[in-house]
């Protein structure tokens, strides 16, 4: 019995040409390789960009004027005020010396007034003018720091806390000054007088 079939009358040829897998792409392949290429080239731009957006610095940050010295001197005014007005131990010393430098000059003959004169009014005169150059200095810091905004950028404006020391420093750096005046020409106390 012949087992062999023969193929039916209507089947179409098979095509018994080998195919070259190699050299045989579909476009499909192709445009899925380009969008691959595409997609790790795009992800490579974002975390560039990202990079960069990590490193760069805030403008904000950059254009934020920084008030550190104006704090300071603001403080520092303050306190020259209320040493003017409290004393310092160098109104002490130099007003020690002053009255030392007048006895020494002080002759043996010298009449009660000129004792007086000596021994308390000199070193009186000498700490109201130390106090005097103190309060003045606090004086000059206040108001430079409260005038500097308007040397400088429109927009820039000091914190209120820093506007506050300043003026509380103008105010007794003034009081300190005018103190000086009436103590050092004798309008506030009366200079002793011995008697006759």
């Amino acid at each position: 019995m012949d087992t062999t079939k023969t193929p039916a009358p209507n089947a179409a040829e098979a095509d018994t040409t080998p195919v070259a897998l190699e050299k045989t792409e579909t476009p499909q392949d192709a445009a899925a390789e380009t969008e691959a290429k595409t997609d790790a080239d795009l992800d490579a731009a974002a975390d560039a960009d990202l990079d960069d957006e990590a490193f760069a610095e805030d403008p904000a940050d950059e254009e934020q004027p920084g008030h550190v010295g104006s704090a300071a001197f603001a403080i520092a005014s303050a306190g020259l005020s209320v040493v003017a007005l409290s004393g310092s131990w160098v109104a002490g010393i130099v007003s020690e010396r002053a009255s030392i430098a007048a006895r020494l000059e002080l002759s043996q003959a010298a009449d009660a007034n000129a004792q007086i004169a000596a021994q308390f009014v000199d070193p009186w005169h000498t700490t109201a003018m130390v106090n005097g150059v103190f309060s003045a200095l606090a004086l000059i810091i206040a108001t430079f720091v409260l005038a500097l905004p308007a040397f400088s950028t429109p927009e820039r404006t000091l914190p209120t806390w820093v506007r506050s020391v300043s003026w509380a420093g103008i105010g007794l750096g003034a009081l300190g000054v005018l103190l000086f005046v009436l103590m050092y020409f004798d309008l506030l106390l009366a200079i002793p007088k011995a008697a006759a």
